[in-house]
């Protein structure tokens, strides 16, 4: 009660002290709110107009399915015009609503009223949110009858195409003698009506046909010059190699049916730009013009196709193992089935463009369907593989079958009326196969490039390892990102043929593309593929940014500043993360993705991150730490625990430390910081190394001590100040114990000093007989074993002369014994 009181004091407040403004105020917004409402409801009008036009030429023009196209097209537009228009009030909506929440509800009965000045305020609030509403209304139920328009179109074209397909002609009519007189008819009128625009055109247009004709051959000798030049190795198999790779088959075979194609695609295009440029082409000799045009790019991309994986001249460059007789078959076969669906699209220009009649049309359709159905059978019952005992074998037997089958069943379609269905498999057939062989080939030429050492026994990998630095793994990496490349390129170029093959519109593929571009919504969550990349690319940009302006503070700033060290180290890693991290936002943000959403996201893994990442978060706050207040930097001299030796970088994760036997040791950055670590060099390179030495009993030990001390103060890397000086430590158990304590002006020299020193005093010591006593140790005799013996030759020898000489004596002793005499012993020795 007390907050409502004081509100309606603050409300009076206003009211009486400044009137007119707040009048003026409010009549500018109702001013601006009633224009915006007005220009809006105007929007609509116009929409609602254009969506009964449209709505009225799609009964009109019903059968032509690139009209139905172009009216989708058209209110797939309207739609997002409209859903625009309701987009405008989402500002103004935002602001009556938070006035309307400022200034509460209106009191209940039995309070106290509200001034009139606020009730009138809500009433006209009211009544904009009404009329905004009525309008957003009208756009979202626009918006809905044209998604069923579109959805109509879908279900109209789908219909079309299910009766061209099963629509069944009377081959009677077709088949009669009046179609050669019709066919008659029709040459003579195309004749006419080709030579008329000649006869126009040389008279009239000579000059403008000479210059666009000329035009087209420049461009046409750039291509195929500058590509054989440039690309010959590539497109061109080598007659001298006996024994290609089969990556360089595959390579050959691609290119020489795409780069060829592609050129020849382009003088056509170009051909007819010209034309139309100079304004040469009539209206129909333009429609028949751009068919020709289509046709010859079709033969051409299909002979080259045949040539390329079949190879006539050259055996060991065919992709597929056949004789050569069969292959130069198969190759007339092919390019006469594509003449013939050519020829067929062609006419079929021709008819529709001359009102032709409807027995021509399927005469003509019947012809080259009968046609294709032949080729088809002749192709699938040639034997174009030859055995070890000269005998011809078939084609595989899924092969053999899959080509007679579609051939008969091409046959049967057109002998049955099903001429939409024959003329549909027979172009799918020529047109689809040719496409879907050589995106295969270039799928397999991709896949060998991406292979382990693929790319580098190419020519361009060879090239490139004979005039670059590049080695076998960057070659490796190269081919993987090549072969990527192509596989990309194959789907861009082929995907859309393909389905335009399979009776979709360019229309149906732009609006596609539109859509992934733009966005494709998945439930709750929008796809942008342009955002996507957008994002990419700036977070690109951005990272190379926040590198060379890295290397520019650097090696310029603090390089010429005399910064320390590791001050330049902790300057640049910040930049560097900070960097890194701005260009990752932006990033974000140009890919159209709230960064809300990754808040919320975070959140929600923050409680992952407490427990299973605890180590991760504790290491880069140490890192952070150790950036901050620098307790060492690059180049100190570090001991922490058992490792010591040098600092070479300091990340947020870790630190890495070189020690002196140029071990690399990774030392999580939390130990640094809970533990202790000893640095030799942490405000200069100033400190005291210490070496022990000891002498005999009975030593002078005054005089010890003062030739300890000259050899210290004699060495040029001891400092003066502070003095060395020489300890007299402990009468040890051995020895008299004495320690040498220098300074050095830079301790990471210590070990040469200490070196320098023990040679010293172990060459002093001997010139004066100052004896250093050693520990005497006990001295252990070792028995000698009797050696194994190692040549096994030598002791059966032996052992054979003892049994030959026991042998030897056992006969003399029967000998003797049989003679009577005695046997005498042996002389003692």
């Amino acid at each position: 009660m007390f907050f409502r009181l004081l509100r309606l004091v603050l409300i009076l407040a206003l009211v009486v002290l400044a009137p007119p403004s707040f009048d003026a105020m409010a009549q500018a917004l109702g001013q601006g709110a009633a224009g915006l409402v007005t220009d809006q409801q105007k929007v609509i009008q116009s929409l609602t107009a254009k969506t009964d036009d449209l709505e009225k030429k799609i009964q009109q023009d019903g059968q032509d399915d690139a009209t139905l196209v172009e009216i989708r097209l058209q209110l797939e537009d309207l739609s997002r015009a409209a859903l625009t228009s309701a987009l405008a009030f989402r500002s103004r909506l935002g602001d009556i609503n938070d006035r309307i929440e400022t200034l509460g509800p209106p009191p209940a009965a039995g309070q106290p009223a509200e001034p009139d000045i606020v009730t009138g305020e809500r009433q006209a609030l009211a009544s904009e949110k009404a009329e905004i509403n009525a309008v957003i209304a009208s756009a979202q139920n626009l918006s809905i009858r044209i998604s069923g328009l579109i959805e109509k179109i879908g279900n109209m074209r789908s219909e079309l195409f299910r009766n061209q397909l099963t629509k069944r002609y009377v081959l009677s009519d077709a088949l009669s003698p009046e179609v050669i007189s019709d066919a008659n008819d029709e040459f003579t009128s195309f004749y006419k009506a080709v030579s008329s625009w000649l006869s126009f055109a040389f008279k009239f247009k000579f000059q403008a046909i000479l210059a666009a004709t000329l035009m087209a051959l420049a461009l046409a000798a750039v291509l195929f010059v500058g590509g054989r030049r440039l690309f010959g190795r590539v497109f061109e198999a080598d007659p001298s190699v006996e024994d290609p790779s089969y990556l360089s088959r595959l390579s050959v075979a691609f290119w020489s049916t795409l780069l060829p194609s592609l050129a020849v695609g382009a003088f056509l295009i170009s051909t007819v730009f010209f034309f139309n440029y100079y304004n040469v082409l009539r209206g129909d000799i333009g429609i028949f013009l751009n068919s020709l045009v289509a046709v010859i790019a079709v033969v051409f991309c299909v002979n080259r196709l045949t040539n390329a994986a079949l190879e006539p001249r050259l055996p060991n460059w065919r992709l597929i193992p056949v004789e050569t007789g069969p292959a130069r078959w198969l190759v007339r076969l092919t390019t006469a089935m594509a003449v013939a669906i050519g020829i067929n699209y062609f006419l079929s220009v021709v008819n529709d463009k001359m009102g032709s009649p409807l027995s021509l049309t399927i005469a003509r359709s019947f012809v080259a369907t009968i046609s294709v159905g032949v080729i088809l059978i002749l192709m699938g019952l040639l034997k174009p593989f030859k055995a070890a005992d000269g005998s011809w074998r078939p084609w595989p037997a899924w092969l053999r079958y899959t080509a007679v089958a579609l051939g008969l069943f091409t046959i049967a379609s057109a002998l049955l009326g099903f001429i939409g269905l024959a003329i549909f498999v027979s172009v799918q057939v020529v047109v689809t196969g040719t496409i879907l062989v050589t995106a295969y080939i270039g799928f397999l030429s991709a896949r060998a490039i991406g292979e382990e050492g693929g790319f580098a026994n190419t020519s361009i990998g060879r090239w490139l390892a004979a005039n670059s630095s590049y080695e076998e793994t960057a070659l490796d990496q190269l081919g993987l990102v090549v072969s990527a490349a192509i596989n990309i390129m194959i789907v861009l170029v082929f995907l859309p043929l393909i389905l335009l093959m399979w009776g979709f519109q360019p229309g149906d593929i732009q609006a596609w593309a539109y859509k992934l571009a733009t966005g494709l919504t998945i439930g709750s969550v929008t796809i942008s593929v342009t955002g996507i990349l957008t994002g990419v690319v700036v977070f690109i940009i951005g990272y190379f940014l926040t590198r060379w302006f890295q290397g520019w503070l650097d090696g310029s700033v603090m390089a010429r500043g005399r910064v320390d060290t590791g001050v330049r180290n902790s300057i640049r890693l910040a930049v560097g993360y900070a960097g890194v991290a701005v260009a990752a936002l932006v990033g974000i943000s140009a890919a159209g993705i709230d960064l809300s959403n990754l808040a919320l996201v975070a959140g929600a893994l923050s409680l992952g991150i407490g427990f299973g990442l605890q180590n991760v978060v504790s290491n880069f706050v140490s890192g952070l730490i150790l950036l901050a207040e620098r307790p060492f930097k690059v180049g100190d001299w570090i001991v922490a625990g058992d490792i010591s030796g040098t600092v070479k970088k300091i990340s947020v994760r870790a630190t890495e430390i070189e020690t002196f036997q140029r071990q690399s040791v990774i030392l999580p950055n939390s130990n640094l910081i809970n533990n202790a670590v000893g640095n030799w060099t942490h405000r200069n390179k100033l400190g005291r190394i210490d070496i022990k030495v000891g002498v005999a009993y009975g030593s002078d030990i005054k005089h010890v001590h003062g030739v300890l001390l000259e050899i210290a103060r004699s060495h040029p890397l001891v400092l003066k100040n502070p003095e060395p000086f020489v300890l007299f430590s402990n009468f040890g158990p051995a020895a008299l114990e004495f320690e040498i304590r220098v300074f050095l002006a830079d301790v990471l020299s210590g070990n040469i000093v200490q070196n320098d020193i023990r040679f010293a005093i172990f060459d002093v010591f001997a010139d004066q007989h100052i004896e250093i006593p050693s520990t005497p140790r006990a001295v252990v005799e070792t028995k000698k074993h009797e050696a194994w013996p190692i040549d096994d030759d030598k002791i059966e020898v032996e052992f054979a002369e003892r049994e030959q000489a026991k042998a030897l004596a056992a006969v003399e002793a029967k000998r003797l014994a049989k003679s009577g005499r005695k046997v005498r012993k042996p002389d003692p020795d």
